[in-house]
């Protein structure tokens, strides 16, 4: 039976702003603005070296509506270089960059297959196996309304039928909920594979068929931690096969430093340099987070007279020069609980902020979320966040303590 070969991403953020980087020096700053389209530039210079049948790109392909020069000339590029080489994509536009927004237009070759915003089928013949491609565009922004009973039945049993869909899992409120679906309304469709974006975590919601998010090609935030890539598909109508493939160019990571017994600044240094090395030795160039643990009350006397801040300072100058870069964006200490008493009233305070539900953590952030300026600069509130939140609150109870 023939089997298929394509790719499968989404997400790219083309031209992403990269928000809520501070400090960084310009050429640092510069490499990071560029990740995402070097990211890209490797997608298809692997798609040149191994020739998949076909590129399915699902949905947010440049960053804002408006879509930047920059990014449609970069894209066109690459779909050129694609063309050259006999390459179709089929792209679906989402609520990022939907069909209503104000552009100066590019054309694209005739390779690609722009998914307009009605569901519509792409037909495809590969060496004599018929291939059907479902999917639609976003008109507007918001689509909040379900759109899966659009997608046809699949009928034809000698075809492979594929579906495109930039949208939210029905339930899922880490992101902003886009054409939600059921993994059950997804099955019931019959179709060999599911090709998801929107989401910008790599999932696997269903094996079989694969029901698959393969996340954003590269991080743009502290958020969005870890290796981000694209999925290389082997499918036929019996197997399927899924290889992950890591594009990041820069990988935004927390790096944990164990403090234990450690009385001198020389000792902290070498910790924290020998955690970016592995880091680096990992992952390449990065973005990241110190987290000191086990901070007793040897290590946290380094603090008395030198200002965290100062520490984060002498930590970047350590590693200034390096290659690849490894910009420490924030130190934060996580002191043993040890180091303070509790009291009855600390006590209750603490243990009532570890009932707290999300609803809870919400009504108590209102204003802050509910603020029309500050709003729009963060994202929503997820389940890691108000685990941040609660340890954060509670060290910062316990330092008040300390003070009084």
């Amino acid at each position: 039976m023939t089997a298929i070969r394509f790719f499968h991403l989404a997400d790219l953020h083309l031209d992403s702003p990269f928000k809520g980087l501070f400090g960084l020096p310009e050429h640092i700053l510069k490499n990071i603005r560029s990740s995402t389209f070097e990211a890209f530039d490797k997608i298809i210079l692997k798609a040149i070296q191994e020739k998949p049948d076909f590129l399915l790109i699902v949905g947010d392909i440049y960053d804002g509506e408006n879509r930047s020069l920059q990014a449609q000339r970069r894209f066109q590029d690459a779909m050129e270089k694609l063309f050259q080489h006999n390459i179709p994509v089929i792209v679906s536009y989402g609520n990022h960059d939907h069909l209503n927004g104000t552009w100066t237009r590019f054309a694209l070759p005739s390779n690609v297959y722009e998914l307009p915003a009605e569901t519509t089928v792409v037909q495809l013949k590969i060496r004599g196996q018929q291939v059907n491609i479902y999917g639609f565009s976003y008109h507007e922004r918001h689509l909040k309304e379900s759109v899966i009973e659009s997608y046809p039945i699949a009928q034809d049993q000698h075809a492979i039928h594929i579906g495109m869909l930039h949208g939210s899992e029905a339930g899922n409120t880490t992101h902003d909920v886009y054409a939600p679906f059921t993994k059950q309304q997804l099955i019931e469709k019959n179709y060999h594979y599911w090709a998801l974006g929107h989401i910008h975590k790599r999932q696997l919601l269903q094996q079989n068929p694969p029901i698959v998010y393969p996340g954003n090609i590269q991080s743009r935030h502290r958020k969005e931690q870890g290796l981000k890539g694209f999925y290389d598909v082997t499918l036929s109508q019996t197997s399927n096969e899924l290889d992950f493939i890591p594009t990041s160019t820069v990988v935004y990571n927390t790096i944990e430093v164990d403090c234990t017994n450690v009385i001198h600044a020389n000792e902290l240094l070498k910790r924290c340099s020998e955690a970016i090395t592995t880091n680096r030795t990992k992952y390449g160039a990065s973005v990241v987070e110190l987290h000191l643990q086990n901070i007793d009350e040897q290590t946290e006397a380094l603090f008395e007279h030198a200002t965290v801040d100062a520490w984060l300072d002498t930590v970047r100058e350590t590693e200034e020069g390096i290659e690849p870069m490894c910009w420490v964006q924030k130190l934060v200490l996580q002191k043993t609980a040890s180091l303070y008493e509790q009291t009855a009233a600390t006590q209750s305070v603490v243990s009532l902020m570890e009932q707290w539900d999300s609803n809870e953590w919400k009504d108590i952030l209102k204003d802050l979320y509910q603020y029309a300026g500050g709003a729009r600069l963060i994202e929503p509130l997820s389940d890691k966040d108000i685990e941040n939140l609660t340890q954060n609150a509670q060290a910062l109870l316990a330092e008040e303590i300390q003070r009084a």
